[in-house]
């Protein structure tokens, strides 16, 4: 790519119609927003597509205007001469509302056939990873996305963005401005709830962490109640940003531990909240990992973020043909081919060698053949809510291995538990974590163990590569597996929550393997052989479930 490469980006998925200009030479970006805001209640489709039609034209209008005083400051452009302002169109294909993509997609093509220069289809959450990536300078981070439609976590494996942990039912942003519309709050609801948070006490609420994913319908209705029932709405709203962006930092946390990384960027209009920042970031100084967010024109929906990753992709060759250059309402993060990206900066796994580790939630240290386990308080979360969890979690583990060992599953023998002081002594096992030693023999005694204890009427809560220790025997790199960790774990016979401990392993080899489609066919035959096939038929609708319609 030339340093003299200049990209005009168009974003248009919902709410912002938005164009923005990109000097590869300067790193500089001039963004045009006309943003919609609805007279009441949510977005409206319908008028969300008026707004892109009528201000769409208007934002590209300027940003072309920019983009042509720039270059006329190039002594390598001849706009005289017929050089176009700006070297690629690139567009916001999806995840979006489809009428509002339709109108971002007609813009595009048509600036891309007037100048005759290529045209980029960028998937707009990746694109919000990238921003956060490329203004950070940071190799390969792990990346929380929270934004209106979509929460999930995000990290880069073998060539694709890797769908680590997601909300279960609705993303953050619009599940806040649900809440807000039961008070008859004006869209958007964000910003209101942080303003009442700052003059309210905590209180609390339901907080639902489900291995590597969340939900919020819960959370929701449990504030709507509390504000019906005479809560004060400033305590309701500072105990709903308490839980729910302690959720998404615990799951951030635990993709950190997953992968070994210790980068982590924030992406998404969501994250122009101070407080879920301040989450972020004191639980990365915790873990000694590094935090970055952009600046909030980048985490709102913005064209800047399209027209920079729109240049990665243009010198990568990565074009689409008019033809070729349909949207997609559901263009989930993890069908993008990563082309401008190398597998070199995989977001990988790596070794414990030190007698004490850091784990997602809590400090382990090796002590001959005893494995002692202390869950530590979390500065990031509110200390009433941080003891509840920590007790309730310690509690639940010591209970639920005893028990899954009473059924024939291979766990660590537990020695001692304190759980007022949140600590447990356990026997050593294993000679290795499971996504050290990724084979089939282990991922099927992963699944046959799973389908043992959903028998037996509970669930893992977090059967992740990290939760499953290997004793190695031979050189084959199989042996023994045993599963611990089972702080999530709860009493269940509803095959959804079987079906979910499936969806956190299955998530867990993506982030972790190259080979994961095979891992999880292994698993899931084995669980078949051993339990109830029927909790497959939920997996395969919990996976259908999408966060980008």
């Amino acid at each position: 790519m030339s340093d003299r490469t200049r990209v005009l980006g168009i974003e248009g998925t919902a709410w912002a119609a938005s164009a923005a200009v990109y000097d590869v030479a300067s790193d500089a970006v001039a963004i045009e927003t006309e943003a919609y805001q609805p007279d009441s209640g949510g977005i409206h489709p319908r008028e969300a597509a008026e707004h892109m039609g009528e201000h769409v034209p208007q934002v590209v209008e300027s940003a072309l205007s920019t983009a042509r005083e720039w270059a006329r400051e190039d002594p390598d452009t001849d706009l005289d001469g017929g050089d176009p302002p700006v070297d690629c169109v690139a567009f916001s294909r999806g995840p979006g509302l489809g009428p509002c993509l339709r109108i971002v997609a007609t813009a595009a093509r048509a600036v891309a056939q007037r100048l005759d220069v290529p045209l980029v289809g960028v998937n707009h959450m990746v694109a919000h990873l990238e921003i956060g990536r490329h203004r950070s300078g940071l190799d390969s981070p792990i990346c929380l996305n929270a934004s209106g439609a979509n929460a999930h976590v995000l990290a880069y494996r073998n060539g694709r963005y890797r769908v680590l942990g997601e909300t279960m039912d609705t993303g953050v942003g619009n599940a806040i401005d649900k809440f807000t519309r039961h008070l008859d709050w004006s869209h958007p609801g964000g910003p209101k709830v942080e303003e009442a948070a700052r003059d309210g006490a905590y209180h609390e609420l339901s907080y639902v962490v489900k291995g590597m994913d969340f939900s919020f319908s819960g959370i929701m209705s449990a504030a709507k109640a509390a504000v019906d029932e005479g809560v004060h709405v400033e305590d309701v709203c500072h105990g709903l940003q308490e839980h729910v962006f302690a959720m998404l930092t615990e799951v951030s946390e635990r993709a950190l531990s997953l992968t070994g990384s210790d980068e982590l960027v924030l992406g998404g209009g969501v994250g122009q909240n101070a407080r879920l920042r301040e989450m972020l970031g004191a639980m990365c100084e915790q873990r000694g990992a590094t935090f970055f967010a952009p600046e909030p024109r980048f985490l709102r929906d913005n064209a800047g973020m399209i027209a920079v990753l729109g240049a990665k992709m243009y010198a990568a060759g990565d074009t689409i043909p008019i033809a070729e250059s349909g949207i997609d309402a559901d263009f989930r993060p993890d069908q993008v081919d990563v082309t401008w990206r190398g597998r070199a900066s995989d977001a990988g796994a790596v070794t414990d060698d030190d007698d004490r580790l850091k784990g997602a939630e809590a400090t382990v240290e090796i002590d001959g053949d005893r494995v002692i386990k202390h869950r530590v308080p979390r500065s990031y979360r509110h200390p009433d809510l941080d003891e509840r969890l920590r007790v309730e979690r310690t509690r639940e583990e010591a209970r639920l291995t005893v028990e899954a060992r009473r059924h024939g599953v291979p766990t660590p023998v537990l020695l001692d538990v304190d759980p007022w002081d949140t600590r447990l002594v356990f026997e050593y096992v294993g000679d290795a974590d499971l996504r050290e030693r990724l084979t089939e023999s282990n991922v099927r005694d992963v699944g046959r163990h799973l389908a043992t204890i959903h028998e037996a009427g509970f669930v893992h809560g977090d059967p992740t590569t990290r939760n499953v220790r290997v004793s190695v025997e031979g050189k084959s790199g199989e042996g023994r597996t045993y599963l611990i960790d089972f702080g999530l774990g709860y009493y269940t016979d509803d095959r959804e929550d079987h079906a979910m401990d499936l969806h956190v392993l299955s998530q867990s080899l993506a982030g972790t393997s190259d080979d994961a489609a095979a891992l999880l066919s292994a698993a899931e035959t084995a669980y078949a052989s051993e339990g109830d096939e029927r909790v497959l038929d939920h997996l395969r609708e919990i996976e259908g479930r999408g966060r980008y319609q």
